[in-house]
């Protein structure tokens, strides 16, 4: 079984793949197919990781919620990142400005996964019994197929609102994504419909 550090640095790995495909393309099909899979891949597996890592994090850390708050608000950089990646996710291919928007939004995700790497999922690990963690890898994956498909910023201040009203959204993102266009890897397809 996988364990809840592995899951999410297979997420993170996914996240540079397509980011590399992306930004290595010349193929502007290409690049739309892998910029909804970025936008659905990175919106998920936000969403989820504040729903099921988080709390997770607060009780295994010595100073728990404050410390795991304080991360939360202190991030200010992830308020940014979503409000990036909402404009990524709507940007043509074309458009001057798409690859220095994911380029910026991925040098920001790139800082926020390593020290997630290398901080709270090593905290994590240390806690956790094999069976704890890989239950937390199944609420994590089942916590994505039920979770926006889509960066939506609703202008909360607190991330947990947020990410409650969000899951209004996810039915409208999940018809939504059944007219986009994704990447023809047999892999792939199967992916946005889980």
């Amino acid at each position: 079984m996988v364990r809840i550090s592995e899951a999410i640095k297979d997420d993170h790995r996914k996240l540079e793949s397509y980011y590399n495909i992306i930004v290595n393309s010349e193929d502007e099909d290409e690049q739309t197919r892998f910029q909804n899979q970025f936008t659905w891949e990175l919106a998920r597996h936000a969403v989820a990781e504040e729903l099921v890592v988080f709390p997770a994090l607060e009780k295994v850390r010595p100073d728990g919620k404050a410390k795991t708050d304080d991360d939360r608000q202190s991030n200010a950089d992830t308020a940014q990142l979503k409000e990036m990646l909402a404009v990524f996710q709507d940007l043509n291919c074309s458009d001057p400005r798409f690859i220095p928007t994911i380029t910026t939004l991925m040098e920001g995700l790139a800082q926020h996964m390593q020290d997630e790497e290398t901080n709270d999922l090593v905290i994590l690990e240390e806690s956790l019994t094999s069976d704890e963690s890989e239950k937390l890898v199944e609420s994590l994956n089942r916590t994505k197929i039920f979770v926006p498909s889509r960066s939506h910023s609703y202008g909360l201040e607190r991330p947990r609102y947020e990410t409650a009203v969000g899951l209004l959204s996810a039915p409208l993102d999940h018809l939504q994504d059944l007219f986009r266009r994704w990447p023809e890897e047999e892999s792939m397809l199967s992916a946005p419909l889980e």
